[in-house]
C-alpha cells in the first residue's frame, strides 16, 4: 500500500470520530465525559501525534527534496492547519477540564469542537485531492517504499504496540453508539 493510500485510509477513521464528535456536540447538554475523554486521546494520539506526525516528519519533507514548496505552497497550508487544528484540541481540552466547575465551559467545548470539525473536514478533502496525488507525481517508489517503512516506526514510536487496533476498536463502538 502506498503512503498516501495509508494516510487516506486514517482519513476515513478521523472522519468517523468527526462524526461521533458532530454527534456529541449536538448533544453537549448531556455529553458522555468517558467518551469525550476517549475521543480528546484519540484526536490528540491517533490524529496528532501518529498521522499528523506522519505527514509532518516524513511525507512533507519527502515531497520538498523532490520539488515541492513548502513556503506559499500546499505544504505550508497544511502545516498551518496542523497547527490551527492543534489550537481547536487544546481550547476543547481545557474548556473540558473546566467543566465540573463551570457549566459555561460546555460554550467553548462546542464551538472549538465545531471548528474542528469544519476545519478538519476540509483539510482531509485538499490531502486526499491535491497533496497525495502531488506526491504520488513526484515521489519515486523508493521513497514511497521508505516512507512506508518509516510510517510504521513512526506509529510504534508514537503510539505504541497494539494502540492502533485499540483506536479502531473504539471506532467501532461509537460508531454503534453514536452512528445507528
Amino acid at each position: 500500500m502506498r503512503p498516501t493510500e495509508q494516510l487516506k485510509a486514517e482519513h476515513e477513521g478521523i472522519k468517523l470520530m468527526l462524526m461521533v464528535l458532530g454527534k456529541i456536540l449536538a448533544k453537549s447538554e448531556n455529553i458522555n465525559q468517558e467518551h469525550f475523554v476517549k475521543i480528546l486521546e484519540f484526536l490528540k494520539i491517533f490524529v496528532d501525534k501518529c498521522h499528523h506526525g506522519k505527514e509532518e516528519d516524513l511525507l512533507f519533507p519527502a515531497m520538498e527534496k523532490a520539488g515541492v514548496p513548502n513556503e506559499g505552497g500546499p505544504i505550508g497550508v497544511m502545516l498551518m492547519e496542523h497547527v490551527q487544528g492543534r489550537g481547536y484540541i487544546k481550547g476543547m481540552s481545557d474548556a473540558f477540564d473546566k467543566l465540573k466547575k463551570d457549566r459555561k465551559a460546555l460554550i467553548a467545548i462546542v464551538e472549538n469542537g465545531n471548528n474542528y470539525i469544519e476545519l478538519l473536514n476540509q483539510h482531509i478533502e485538499k490531502e486526499n485531492n491535491i497533496l497525495f496525488a502531488m506526491a504520488d507525481k513526484v515521489l519515486s517508489k523508493e521513497t514511497q517504499d521508505e516512507l512506508e517503512e518509516g510510517f510504521e516506526k513512526l506509529e510504534v514510536e508514537r503510539i505504541g504496540l497494539g494502540k492502533h487496533e485499540e483506536f479502531h476498536g473504539l471506532l467501532h463502538q461509537f460508531k454503534e453508539t453514536y452512528l445507528k
